[in-house]
């Protein structure tokens, strides 16, 4: 009877940990999510939004396991131009092959795949695997990560060059004398996710 409770004890043990590993889903409350854009070109920059479509982080009360988010391409806007038919013209062009080409390419995906906490409290730096125009390409960025009840938090400023995902329009990476027409190879999206159980 002894070894039997024993087993018993050890398998409960088992089942238990093994529930435990795989944590529980919070899912993105997107009216409270926000992700903004920032381009930089020699001439000056833009700024706008983009919506989170959907998205998940994984965690185990404690420590983020993973996450994913789709972000709906179609939703770019420009913040920074009041001219209505100037602002149109961007979001036409940014919409566009020539950068995300969103009839062909509606969404973007971040899988997180790793995410690790730094010494600094709430500090963490994270891992994923980037996906634009269908091309996967691995990046990290550092984040603030707080759990708060029912609730996770999370901000950050991710850089992304845009190069890597076939986004080659006015680099002067690619193209020469392109002179103060030339805009930067990177992009920042500027993070602040809540998700929810």
């Amino acid at each position: 009877m002894k070894v039997r409770n024993t087993v018993l004890a050890a398998l409960v043990a088992l089942v238990t940990f093994a529930f435990a590993g795989k944590g529980v889903d919070y899912k993105v409350v997107k009216d409270q999510s926000k992700v903004n854009w920032r381009g930089t070109k020699v001439t000056g920059e833009h700024a706008g939004a983009i919506n989170i479509a959907d998205g998940k982080l994984t965690s185990d009360g404690k420590n983020i396991l993973g996450g994913t988010f789709t972000i709906d391409m179609s939703s770019i806007t420009v913040t920074d131009i009041t001219d209505p038919k100037a602002n149109g013209d961007l979001v036409g062009h940014l919409k566009s092959d020539d950068f995300f080409g969103t009839a062909k390419y509606p969404t973007s995906t971040l899988v997180l795949t790793k995410v690790t906490p730094t010494k600094t409290k709430g500090q963490y730096l994270v891992n994923g695997d980037l996906t634009i125009k269908g091309i996967k390409k691995p990046i990290s960025f550092p984040a603030t990560i707080t759990h708060a009840g029912n609730q996770i938090k999370a901000k950050a400023l991710v850089k992304v060059d845009r190069t890597k995902y076939d986004i080659k329009y006015g680099s002067g990476s690619f193209f020469d004398n392109l002179g103060d027409k030339a805009i930067n190879n990177e992009f920042d999206l500027n993070i602040n996710l809540v998700a929810q159980k």
